[in-house]
């Protein structure tokens, strides 16, 4: 199993810009494609970005193209979420997750991601 943590979330005013980042350990990271969703209040959980292992796929949720850039160091064990021109409705709790083994780090789908971070708060003021 592979532990999740992220970090770099805060609160932001419209136009702003964050980077969030996660860091694995546990587990090898070697070989798996890596995500990031978000939640927020009363909605249910949304693939926003994901990366596959060797960074050459990149996937978006059309909402945040454009604006979010996902990329990740393997040396470091680290993924990177880069937002910018955020606006409220970015407003929510953000995780990283990493998908199975040989499954794409384009699923949108909550359910296939087994291993989850804990979730860093973004809050962006009009």
């Amino acid at each position: 199993q592979v532990q999740l943590v992220e970090s770099g979330g805060g609160l932001v005013q419209a136009g702003g810009s964050l980077r969030l980042a996660c860091a694995a350990s546990g587990r090898t990271f070697s070989g798996y494609g890596m995500a990031w969703f978000r939640q927020a209040p009363g909605k249910e959980r949304e693939f926003v970005a994901g990366i596959s292992w060797t960074g050459a796929n990149t996937y978006y949720e059309d909402s945040v193209k454009g604006r979010f850039t996902i990329s990740r160091d393997n040396a470091k064990n680290t993924v990177y979420l880069q937002m910018n021109s955020l606006k409220p409705e970015d407003t929510a709790v953000y995780y990283c997750a990493a998908p199975p083994l040989g499954i794409s780090a384009g699923s949108r789908n909550p359910k296939i991601y087994n291993d989850w971070g804990q979730g860093t708060q973004v809050t962006v003021s009009s």
